[in-house]
């Protein structure tokens, strides 16, 4: 849990500072800096909103525990933050390429008009969308226990690191495009994304909600298995040691949805998921040449 803990906090913490960043750095250029106290006024209540929320779902998630529907819950949980990673991924590789111009063009309007209390909003948008976020994701990722999540020291680190790789963008020192980052955090992001939506379809076979017509196509507990406790079963069983041990296993498991003994249903999921995002990447155009910056704004109204 901690470093996915670590990458969607990194992830999301660095989408918001990069655009609050560009929001800033526009504003200075343009000799418009009185403004720039609007847009962390929108970014401080935003993380404030995001903390609310996170206890208010937190609470609810109790109350499905008390009821006896944790386990329906967390399904429907980690479902969902499946969708909402791969919705980033595509979100991202759209606007990366022209994030920074259509930013810009929307605040133009701001200024023009006198705006204040929409550069409040827009800055509170901006944020509370990676705040809301990050809330499901640790829901998912902690089997409903958001408090440990946040107060992992990968959730920490991945602040921490945003802010630094931020800095370091807006001063010029990082060399690397924008595209390519989110490109290469991206995979990561695909790669939780489908473990989550595969142990979500898991765990309703397990609660007999969906059937399987091959329950356990190959058994590599022998090779690794995707718990201690199967760990000493097997060697119960057998007498043997399996190859890699079985901390190795769960923490694979937590991190990409790795699984010793799959069912049919499992692999189709899985590996189906990784095809349609590819075809669907691929259909999209990923790798276009970007439209020129003097375009973005017609291209892509605010």
């Amino acid at each position: 849990m901690e470093f996915q803990a670590f990458l969607i906090t990194f992830r999301e913490a660095l989408e918001a500072l990069l655009i609050v960043g560009i929001i800033t750095s526009y504003l200075k250029r343009i000799d418009k800096r009185e403004f720039t106290k609007y847009v962390w006024l929108g970014a401080g209540l935003a993380v404030f909103a995001s903390l609310g929320l996170a206890m208010v779902f937190q609470v609810i998630l109790d109350g499905f525990a008390a009821m006896g529907s944790q386990q329906y819950m967390k399904v429907g949980i980690m479902l969902v933050s499946g969708a909402l990673l791969t919705q980033m991924v595509f979100w991202m590789a759209e606007q990366s390429r022209q994030i920074s111009s259509t930013v810009q063009g929307k605040y133009d309007k701001y200024i023009t008009a006198g705006n204040v209390i929409g550069m409040v909003v827009h800055a509170f948008l901006v944020v509370v969308r990676e705040g809301v976020e990050t809330v499901f994701f640790f829901a998912a990722i902690s089997h409903g226990d958001i408090g440990q999540a946040m107060q992992s020291w990968g959730a920490l680190i991945g602040i921490v690191l945003a802010a630094v790789v931020a800095f370091l963008f807006f001063r010029g020192s990082m060399k690397v495009s924008l595209k390519t980052f989110f490109k290469v955090t991206g995979v990561f992001i695909i790669l939780i994304a489908a473990g989550l939506v595969v142990q979500g379809f898991a765990i309703l076979q397990d609660l007999n909600v969906i059937g399987s017509v091959a329950p356990h196509v190959y058994d590599l507990t022998w090779f690794m298995p995707e718990h201690p406790i199967d760990e000493e079963h097997y060697v119960r069983d057998t007498g043997q040691e399996p190859l890699i041990s079985g901390q190795v296993g769960v923490f694979l498991k937590a991190l990409f949805g790795y699984s010793s003994s799959p069912s049919l249903e499992e692999l189709l999921i899985y590996w189906g998921y990784y095809v349609a995002i590819w075809l669907l990447l691929r259909g999209r155009g990923e790798d276009r040449p970007a439209t020129p910056a003097k375009n973005d704004s017609q291209a892509n109204p605010a």
